[in-house]
């Protein structure tokens, strides 16, 4: 107290108060993502894996945890790990280890999850992902995450919540379901960053094959982990927001609670280490309950599994069966090209820009539909990928619907393109005919165009004859242009088109037109 009523101290307390008071706050964010192993049976029984069956109808005694049944390893499910840890540029532990983690909830029959906490299947990969700057596509930056470890774990069954009887059952068709949890380091700083990393993400094991990660059908399922601090100082005490199921709300719970934990801060109050979850209707995250902590889990070894243990080439035994054993080789000799290496070619191969190879790649369907129109058609994919992206893409969003619900086809648009290539439809007149074709009649873009009458006026007598009436029509336009001003030619075109509604080649207009005005 002394102290702080001397002046000169007094000045020091408020430059460091109004110093920190200004210095901006670094959100770091860290992600926990559950994908869904795509395997026909699950991780520790041979109960079928399938979405949407009717409640309890695939549940194993083991899945249910009756007395005396213990689990089974699928190879499949291992040999996803493996491909995804390879794929993340992480390193194979040849052995890894089986845990308990115990948590007491209605739809977990054991008392208790199978994971792996001690010796996962990998440890210590990264994920490179790219994001536009400023949203501008023509602007994009490449950053990496790092993987701190993949591991196998089972996931737990579905609690269904009736309000109207004030009762909760429970659904064990999930439980036993093979996942792999992919940690991430908190290398991240905003939602934007956490929805690109899982995109990339859910691309590779789409990829891979290793899961379909589809985030509506639960098989891909993000927990976030935010704090804030400020430059310089330890990081913050965190929150986590579970289970986000959706790439756009991932990114607006992680934004929301950066603000929140911010706001709380600067007003004084603390930030309590609880679990959250994001309630999208309201676009914010609510307190589920207070954080367990590892303790409160007792890990403990999985005593019904022995560790797994993998190979490769020069580990693998001379007289060992290879149905029994997972090779480390013979799984990376086998991986496909990554989103990365797709992009890259598609680049290289069609001469497109790469912001566009993002899009074709982040729409599922879109590249194969883009390559089979580029191999029926005499466009070139430069052309193409305009309708592709400004046409097909807008009216299959406009339409909710995706690529492989398309009432066009590669086909139909392939041959549409090769009419406007040859010169028989004007682009105006390919617009319409695409119009006509989404109506899903059945109809050819020959049909339409001759019902429609929209081919090229290819009488160029007729044509001139227009032009001349356009020209005697628009005195003050033509001396404009007389005088110099060229810019006024294009409304001289604009009126030839109108009048032919759109059956006029634009190129063969102008110089029909300026050798007119030249005479």
């Amino acid at each position: 107290l002394c102290l702080w009523g001397h002046p000169y101290l007094n000045s020091i307390f408020l430059l460091f108060f109004f110093f920190f008071s200004l210095t901006p706050w670094v959100p770091v964010v860290g992600l926990e993502i559950h994908a869904q192993i795509s395997s026909n049976s699950k991780l520790f029984s041979g109960s079928q894996v399938q979405f949407a069956a009717p409640p309890n109808s695939l549940v194993s005694f083991f899945d249910a945890s009756l007395p005396g049944t213990l689990p089974v390893l699928n190879r499949r499910c291992v040999e996803a790990a493996v491909m995804t840890g390879l794929a993340l540029n992480c390193s194979i532990n040849k052995k890894s280890l089986f845990d308990r983690k115990h948590y007491f909830y209605a739809d977990l029959p054991a008392g208790y999850q199978i994971t792996q906490q001690r010796v996962p299947i990998a440890v210590n990969g990264s994920l490179s992902y790219s994001l536009c700057i400023d949203n501008k596509m023509s602007q994009m930056v490449t950053k990496t995450v790092r993987i701190k470890q993949i591991q196998l774990e089972q996931d737990s069954g579905k609690s269904l919540h009736d309000d109207v009887r004030s009762q909760t059952l429970v659904d064990l068709n999930r439980a036993g379901v093979g996942l792999m949890e992919v940690v991430m380091e908190p290398d991240m700083c905003c939602g934007e960053e956490a929805a690109a990393a899982v995109r990339e993400l859910q691309l590779i094991l789409q990829t891979l094959g290793s899961s379909q990660a589809v985030m509506a059908e639960g098989q891909l399922r993000v927990d976030a982990n935010v704090s804030v601090h400020h430059p310089g100082e330890p990081y913050g005490v965190r929150t986590e927001v579970k289970n986000i199921n959706s790439i756009r709300f991932l990114a607006k719970a992680v934004d929301y609670e950066i603000e929140r934990q911010i706001e709380e801060l600067e007003s004084g109050g603390t930030i309590l280490n609880e679990t959250r979850a994001f309630d999208s209707k309201l676009g914010c995250t609510v307190p589920m309950r207070d954080k367990e902590g590892k303790q409160d889990y007792r890990f403990m070894p999985e005593p019904n599994l022995p560790p797994l243990i993998l190979y490769n080439a020069r580990s693998l035994p001379a007289n060992m069966n290879h149905q029994q054993v997972v090779n480390i080789d013979w799984i990376h000799e086998r991986l496909p090209d990554l989103p990365s290496v797709k992009r890259a070619k598609l680049v290289e191969q069609y001469g497109i820009l790469p912001e566009h190879s993002f899009t074709l790649l982040n729409e599922a369907g879109l590249t194969e539909f883009f390559e089979d129109v580029i191999k029926q058609t005499q466009m070139k994919p430069k052309k193409v990928i305009g309708w592709i992206l400004n046409d097909l893409l807008s009216y299959l969003k406009q339409h909710s619907l995706t690529v492989k619900e398309s009432p066009v086809s590669s086909f139909l648009l392939a041959d549409l393109l090769n009419r406007l290539e040859k010169k028989e439809i004007s682009s105006t007149a390919a617009k319409q005919v695409f119009a006509e074709l989404w109506k899903g009649e059945g109809k050819t873009p020959l049909e339409i165009v001759k019902e429609k009458k929209l081919q090229l006026i290819q009488d160029q007598e007729d044509l001139e004859r227009i032009c001349q009436a356009v020209i005697d029509g628009q005195e003050n336009e033509v001396m404009a242009i007389k005088s110099g001003n060229r810019k006024v030619l294009n409304k001289l075109i604009g009126l030839v088109q109108r009048e032919t509604q759109g059956r006029s080649n634009p190129v063969l207009v102008k110089q029909l037109l300026e050798k007119k005005l030249s005479e």
